[in-house]
């Protein structure tokens, strides 16, 4: 009896269950929503039933569509697996990637993303650039780093670019503010206040560089290097913040601080991960950002992933 499963079709429910909907799962597969629909839609004609419930928040699977996903979690990473080890075997892994990150906030996601690599690539040393650096690109460039996730872009030929996904940033205020019950914040809105920031210069804060800049705001502003000591900063008054959504989730849930869109269509910026254009083609350095991309779908919510 030949088979009619095909690895994209374990691929393609993978990845709805990973992404819990069919916009994220189109993105995190490089398809348009429609093919990625009109695959699902073979998929069930084959069977002639259902593989999940179209209006369940999240995806809930059918009985064929679970059997289906057994299949994934059993096939996938034996076909993953097998896949790095013949590209060790024809090309090498031994290396090293040196990661800097503009994006400080990225920490919050970035270590079981470095566990799960580890896992994948134990022979490649992967560690991070400490400190703060108000300029990340120029390590790459001095070959003091071998990758920089952040949103800065180097669009020099030299240079390798990966994106990752388009994430949001919203003003985070104290939960009795005066403008506790706006739904969105103007730029008008931080005339005369504290900016809470990390300490980076002030042309790489979208806040300011985007929107307060443009409508000549005036603000003070105080810099702390944790998102933590932000987020306590401005719970406790001392001023206003502006952070990516994923890095306030635990904090909204609990109360700790509000969070609000800033402008009519909100605040938004895409991540990148940036690299010498001669390790582009390094297996391991594809697969690093693969697995940033499958696990961010999977755990952040409110982003975009880019194509």
């Amino acid at each position: 009896m030949t088979s009619r499963i095909e690895l994209r079709h374990l691929r393609t429910l993978n990845a709805l269950r990973s992404a819990g909907s069919l916009i994220r799962a189109a993105q995190l597969l490089n398809l348009t929503q429609s093919a990625l629909s009109h695959q699902i839609k073979l998929l069930e004609d084959l069977y002639g039933v259902p593989l999940f419930e179209r209006k369940s928040v999240p995806i809930a699977f059918t009985a064929t569509g679970t059997r289906l996903l057994q299949l994934a979690d059993a096939v996938l990473p034996m076909v993953e697996e097998a896949d790095r080890d013949a590209l060790r075997l024809s090309q090498g892994s031994a290396g090293q990637l040196r990661v800097v990150l503009e994006c400080h906030t990225c920490f919050d996601w970035l270590m079981p993303v470095m566990d799960e690599f580890r896992r994948r690539w134990p022979e490649v040393e992967i560690d991070l650039v400490s400190g703060f650096h108000s300029d990340p690109a120029r390590l790459l460039r001095t070959s003091k780093a071998d990758l920089v996730i952040g949103t800065q872009r180097l669009p020099a030929p030299e240079y390798a670019e990966f994106p990752l996904f388009r994430f949001e940033i919203l003003a985070v205020l104290p939960p009795k503010h005066a403008l506790h019950a706006r739904k969105r914040l103007d730029a008008r809105d931080f005339e005369g206040e504290t900016l809470i920031t990390y300490p980076v210069p002030e042309e790489r804060i979208d806040l300011i560089r985007e929107v307060l800049w443009p409508a000549k705001i005036g603000f003070t502003r105080r810099t702390a290097e944790l998102t933590v000591a932000i987020v306590q900063l401005v719970a406790s008054r001392r001023g206003l913040a502006a952070l990516p959504n994923w890095g306030l989730k635990n904090y909204l849930d609990y109360d700790y601080v509000l969070g609000k869109r800033i402008g009519s269509k909100g605040l938004w910026n895409d991540l990148y991960v940036s690299a010498p254009a001669n390790l582009q083609d390094k297996p391991y350095v594809r697969d690093f950002v693969r697995v940033i991309r499958e696990q961010c779908a999977r755990t952040l919510d409110g982003i975009q992933l880019l194509g």
